[in-house]
């Protein structure tokens, strides 16, 4: 495998935007300064922070001062889930407006991620114990509802990103023809292959309207939970262009390793299959910098 500086080196100015730092009722590895922190070893000049529960970029307010020497700047979003009380424009101005970048639409109450895990959204289980309701954005007629049209012009106006979450491929596919409708184009699905079930041909209709597909080297890493065959990720980046994909960790739980140490494994893995460096670097630090609108 390519050696660690090397990829390190081609790695620099990465920016991660699905870290799964904490605080959170998951088990995490680390919080979010330590995440930025440990970032410096590849260079990274940005990360995102998920959680499937609560409004993130409150932490990263709240970790000012520790975050203040770190070179990586972390950024929070907010996932429109039950304990957020689901489509809530409210909850979308507050952590856009105090400087949030990323909205992803349900994910842990969805219904397609409540299919493949029915045991009440836990994976792993909750340090504490938490209720989880349904959420869809479309009602009984098909039509999306109209606090979905309220958020995503929230998010249209503060210039963040809508993601997908973890809905049915129909319905990221009804969201992002809103959004495209409205001149939006900080569109993500998230780990197509993974819970959702998003074809290459349903990807590039999500491709046409504006969107990226990101895809979680987290699930490559053959020391994470999932050991996926990387292959599989270069026939994903093959078949659908470098132009339109977003690499991103998807790491930050106890059980998994670090998210830097996932990068270097798994980049060196795509640049020892073939992928060229700037087709590494467009997925790592082009894309993701003008998604995040940090150049502007």
């Amino acid at each position: 495998m390519t050696q660690s500086p090397a990829i390190a080196s081609v790695l620099d100015g990465l920016v991660d935007m699905h870290v799964h730092s904490g605080p959170s009722p998951f088990p995490r590895r680390f919080d979010h300064v330590e995440a930025a922190q440990d970032g410096a070893r590849i260079g990274m000049r940005a990360m995102v922070a998920k959680s499937h529960h609560h409004n993130t970029q409150m932490d990263i307010l709240a970790m000012k001062g520790r975050l203040a020497d770190v070179a990586a700047t972390a950024y929070g979003g907010v996932a429109l889930n039950s304990t957020v009380g689901g489509l809530n424009v409210h909850a979308v101005r507050m952590c856009l407006r105090m400087g949030g970048k990323v909205v992803w639409f349900p994910t842990i109450s969805s219904g397609r991620h409540i299919e493949c895990h029915p045991e009440d959204g836990a994976f792993p289980t909750t340090t504490v114990p938490l209720t989880l309701e349904r959420i869809d954005i479309v009602d009984e007629d098909g039509e999306l509802k109209h606090e979905v049209i309220e958020i995503l012009d929230e998010i249209k106006a503060q210039e963040a990103v809508v993601n997908g979450g973890h809905m049915y491929p129909a319905y990221i596919r009804t969201l992002f023809q809103a959004a495209h409708e409205r001149g939006m184009t900080r569109m993500v699905v998230s780990h197509p292959d993974f819970v959702i079930g998003a074809d290459p041909d349903l990807c590039r209709e999500l491709i046409d309207l504006g969107a990226y597909v990101e895809h979680e080297i987290g699930m490559y890493d053959p020391e994470g939970t999932q050991k996926w065959d990387p292959r599989k990720l270069l026939t994903w980046i093959e078949t659908l262009g470098p132009e339109h994909t977003v690499l991103a960790s998807d790491f930050g739980q106890a059980a998994n390793p670090k998210p830097v140490d996932a990068w270097m494994r798994v980049a060196g893995a795509l640049l020892d299959l073939g992928l060229a460096e700037k087709d590494l670097r467009r997925m790592v630090r082009d894309n993701p910098t003008y998604l995040l609108n940090l150049d502007a």
